[in-house]
């Protein structure tokens, strides 16, 4: 699995050849201006909640590329309502896609979630992706809660992708102790830098988390990171 950072708290993830999209917010984004919504490659486009800094651009490149969204039931009815389809989930959920060989959990993100008009925006969530063994957990925007604790019961998470800028969401402490709640030693850091309120310093940022023998990774926007090559050992 390889992921391509796109800016704030949106990937693409690339699991042999079919591309798992996630929280689409590019176009309005300064720090992703160099980044051409037309050149995206989706296949999935997967939804945490609703809030503007996560939909932006869901509609252009679906209709764009003809994804099919992964959300929730009240996100996925407002984007039928604008001509999209996709596959509806809830907390707790598990589905197979792609012949079965990718399985996908909604779980619980604790955070709010509503439409930029205001409008219910259903239940914030997370992602478990598993493919082949590996899993990667993408925590959606979330506060810190120990319901990260039942992750590794059942699935090894070799990659973490948290949100890191604080106010909003978890910063970087809290994102070193769910690193910890979830096992993994590995965690890829987004929702940071975008607006004045959620700045980090990356070099303290990191720092932190090879203090404990763990690497937080925060990689360029268009920048790839490949499972196959995450190694503790490098720390």
């Amino acid at each position: 699995m390889k992921v391509t950072y796109l800016g704030h708290a949106c990937v693409n993830i690339d699991i042999d050849g079919t591309f798992f999209l996630v929280d689409p917010f590019i176009s309005p984004n300064p720090l992703a201006k160099h980044i051409d919504i037309n050149s995206i490659k989706a296949d999935y486009i997967l939804i945490t909640h609703a809030h503007a800094d996560h939909i932006a651009d869901v509609e252009a490149i679906a209709k764009h590329t003809g994804a099919q969204l992964i959300t929730n039931p009240e996100i996925l009815a407002h984007f039928e309502a604008l001509g999209l389809s996709g596959h509806s989930m809830n907390l707790g959920g598990s589905h197979r896609f792609v012949d079965g060989k990718v399985k996908i959990k909604m779980i619980k993100a604790e955070h709010s979630s509503s439409f930029p008009d205001g409008s219910y925006g259903g239940n914030p969530a997370g992602f478990l992706i598993d493919y082949n063994d590996e899993t990667i957990y993408i925590s959606g925007d979330t506060a810190l809660h120990y319901d990260m604790k039942i992750i590794p019961h059942q699935y090894k998470v070799n990659l973490g992708i948290f949100p890191i800028g604080n106010n909003y969401t978890m910063g970087v402490r809290d994102a070193l102790t769910a690193a910890r709640f979830v096992e993994t030693n590995n965690v890829l850091g987004v929702h940071y830098d975008t607006f004045p309120v959620i700045k980090i310093n990356k070099e303290s940022s990191k720092q932190k988390f090879k203090d404990d023998h763990r690497r937080l990774h925060l990689i360029e926007i268009g920048a790839t990171l490949d499972l196959k090559d995450l190694n503790i050992s490098t720390l």
